[in-house]
Order: C-alpha cells, then sequence, then structure tokens
C-alpha cells in the first residue's frame, strides 16, 4: 500500500499524466489542473494532451508538469504521477512512472494493476452512485490527487472548477470535486 503521508511537492519538476479513454474528460481535467496551478496558485506549468485515433473510447491523456523554476522542456520524462482510468491506460503508461511514483487507478476498471503500490479509488462507480453522472469521475480524480499531493491548493481547483465546468453542470462537478477530496482524506486517516 502506498504512504498515506501527503505527497510534498518541491521546486523539482513534478509531472503528472491523467490517462484513460477519450470522452472520460482527462483533456478538461489536464486544462483545469494546469490553470488552477498556473493562474491562482502561481506555480510554472505546462500542459500537453495526446488523444489516440478516435475522439471516444480511443486512448486519452493529458500531461502536466509543474515547477516552482521555469520549465525549460514542457513535456514529460518521467511521470511522478500516474491515473489511470482504464487498464489499457495502466498498461500503456506505467513504464513511464519514476520508481516510487504516485500510481492512483480507477480499481474497477483497472483489474490487473502492475503492482499492488497503488491508490485504488472507484472514481466511475462513485461518480454514477454518488454524482448521478459518470462524466464526473475526472472531477472526482483531481479531488483526490489535490488531497494526497498538496500540487494545488483546494481554493485554486474549486475555481477553476466553477469557471470550467460546462454550463449547467456547475453544481455537479462541484459536488464531485468534494467527493474526491473527501475519499482520499478517508484513505489517509484509515
Amino acid at each position: 500500500m502506498p504512504d498515506k503521508t501527503k505527497h510534498a511537492v518541491g521546486s523539482d519538476r513534478f509531472e503528472i499524466r491523467l490517462s484513460g479513454s477519450g470522452g472520460q474528460g482527462l483533456i478538461l481535467a489536464g486544462v483545469i489542473l494546469a490553470e488552477a496551478i498556473g493562474t491562482i496558485d502561481g506555480k510554472n506549468v505546462t500542459q500537453t494532451q495526446s488523444y489516440g485515433p478516435e475522439a471516444r473510447g480511443g486512448a486519452s491523456r493529458a500531461d502536466v508538469v509543474v515547477s516552482k523554476d521555469e520549465i525549460y522542456y514542457p513535456k514529460t520524462m518521467k511521470l511522478d504521477l500516474l491515473l489511470a482510468l482504464t487498464q489499457e491506460a495502466c498498461d500503456t503508461y506505467f513504464h513511464d512512472l519514476k520508481d516510487g511514483g504516485i500510481f492512483m487507478i480507477d480499481s474497477h476498471m483497472v483489474t490487473q494493476p502492475p503492482t499492488p503500490n497503488c491508490y485504488g479509488f472507484p472514481f466511475v462507480q462513485l461518480a454514477k452512485s454518488e454524482i448521478g453522472v459518470a462524466m464526473v469521475a475526472n472531477v472526482i480524480s483531481l479531488g483526490a490527487i489535490c488531497e494526497l499531493t498538496g500540487i494545488v491548493s483546494k481554493h485554486a481547483l474549486t475555481e477553476i472548477v466553477k469557471k470550467r465546468a460546462p454550463r449547467g453542470t456547475e453544481e455537479k462537478n462541484l459536488k464531485a470535486l468534494e467527493l474526491g477530496f473527501k475519499i482520499a482524506r478517508e484513505y489517509k486517516n484509515a
């Protein structure tokens, strides 16, 4: 099991990959995370993305590089944190995670993680059962990442979720974000 203490983020690069399948909102999640870190928390940040050959159902990923110092190379080299919402994403990107990196999975969608040393949360199932729509699993995962790492402040993430959530979904997305904070906090306190 992973260490339950908050992972400190120093002045060095901190590289994040949010991965899954097209349609899970991971590109939007990457944009939200980068904007919160850069515009409100005031850190240097870059965000890049990649889609599979199909828009929906194909592989999708968003990468975020964070540093207090200047970022000279905008793409990820060795991940400090990998979020995998599908088994395919897990299989494809796990090798990019550095030794001792933070590995977070959807515990119902990733049934064969390559290591037991991971944070497993049922993001999609929680989105359906607690919020009523699977599409907010991305925002639940952002809340969990925030709570476990401190890479972004809760205030910044909340403000950008309010701003970036599709019109009419703000309330559901804010509820999803709070759920992400809660499940990660409960994990740390268990």
